[in-house]
């Protein structure tokens, strides 16, 4: 007390200002422990900005003359007003064997809340048991209501990051607090799966599509708000403007692009390729490294790509020149439908090949456009689901 009150003299002559507490009054005596116990109730403090009290206090000893001192002992719970300066507490510990800390704690400043522009977020949760899970997920839920000033995204970042992956596991996606509340007390058969789940790492595998799956907007929320990704597709539409002619970025994301121009096969295909690039690179950004990686067409370039075969200004040049040289080609379709290699080649008649066998009842027909289309009437017309591939060519 006396070290004390000589530190606090040397600023002012007020009296009686300063609350003084103690955890063992509490607790009773912590060994080791009280130096974090005291810690732990002075940031408590802090937080809920209300002292409690020193049970079972009756009258100082009559040695320590608090009338003429900064400090009393604070006999019942109170509130602790704001001042002029934020809230600090002194945090003494004195343990045993001349363990003897002293640290000054200063509440934290209300922090602004972060500009989020990501429109879903993840809440992943684990345990070591499917009880505790449950129980964790009513207590997020309870949380999340109680305090509504905590950013859902910093939530779901600490979740992931802060915390230890136990086998009980679940994820939630959510696209608002009241969302995440909603589905974390949900019941029935809107209860959210969890599942059991011993390895903490698990092999991942790209996979690269080829030309047919692209269409004009693909991908734009991702360009909007993923940085990484955003540098990736700049980096490859620059790189790619004298080569085709067009920016990427517009063919792809302006409000005029039209699935029209992007099927048109000396576009699509360097299109196809930097998104599957910017993706693989947005991934591996997160820590998500492939262990092994297989592409399809054009796919294949973008695995080769990522693996080091070729930088990417030579991919480009190589994609760029391949499309130009296909598109040179006479113009074609291509067919998914729902068959048989046998049955689809027993269809394949005429002008009309079987390009792919994707499965054993999936595969894709090619050839000239009006002569498809009749295959595909006629097929529709008997039952078979097909679909027509965004391509302007005849491939495979």
């Amino acid at each position: 007390i006396a070290a004390l009150e000589r530190a606090f003299r040397a600023t002012t002559d007020e009296k009686q200002f300063c609350a003084l507490g103690a955890v063992k009054s509490n607790i009773g005596h912590l060994d080791a422990a009280a130096g974090v116990a005291g810690l732990i109730k002075t940031v408590l403090v802090l937080r809920k900005k209300k002292i409690p009290a020193t049970l079972n206090f009756k009258k100082p000893n009559p040695k320590i003359d608090f009338a003429s001192s900064p400090f009393y002992v604070n006999r019942e719970l109170s509130e602790w007003p704001a001042g002029s300066t934020p809230r600090r507490a002194g945090l003494s510990s004195f343990g045993i064997g001349g363990t003897n800390v002293h640290a000054v704690l200063e509440e934290g400043q209300p922090a602004e809340a972060p500009e989020v522009h990501w429109p879903g977020q993840l809440l992943v949760l684990s345990a070591r048991t499917g009880s505790a899970l449950e129980a964790m997920r009513g207590r997020l839920a309870h949380h999340l209501e109680a305090h509504p000033e905590v950013p859902l995204a910093d939530a779901c970042f600490t979740l992931q990051t802060g915390r230890v992956r136990m086998p009980h596991r679940l994820a939630i996606p959510c696209s608002s607090r009241e969302d995440a509340i909603q589905a974390l007390l949900a019941t029935g058969d809107a209860r959210p799966a969890s599942v059991f789940e011993e390895a903490s790492k698990r092999p991942v595998a790209f996979l690269f599509s080829g030309q047919g799956s692209q269409y004009a907007g693909m991908t734009r929320e991702l360009y909007e708000f993923q940085p990484v990704f955003r540098e990736e597709i700049d980096r490859c539409a620059e790189l790619l403007k004298a080569d085709p002619g067009h920016d990427l970025r517009s063919l792809l994301y302006s409000a005029n692009s039209a699935d029209r121009a992007l099927n048109e096969t000396f576009l699509a295909q360097p299109a196809l390729f930097a998104v599957e690039y910017a993706l693989a690179r947005m991934w591996m950004s997160w820590g998500v490294h492939p262990a092994a990686m297989i592409g399809h067409s054009i796919g294949e370039y973008t695995a080769a790509c990522l693996a080091g075969v070729f930088s990417l200004e030579d991919a480009l040049r190589i994609v760029a020149a391949r499309g130009r040289i296909m598109q040179k080609m006479p113009p074609g379709a291509m067919l998914a439908v729902q068959l048989s290699p046998e049955r689809a080649l027993a269809a394949a008649n005429g002008e009309i090949s079987l390009a792919a066998v994707n499965s054993p009842s999936l595969c894709t027909l090619a050839g000239p456009g009006r002569q498809l289309a009749d295959v595909k009437a006629r097929l529709e017309a008997s039952g078979i689901e097909c679909r027509s591939l965004h391509t302007s060519h005849a491939f495979h």
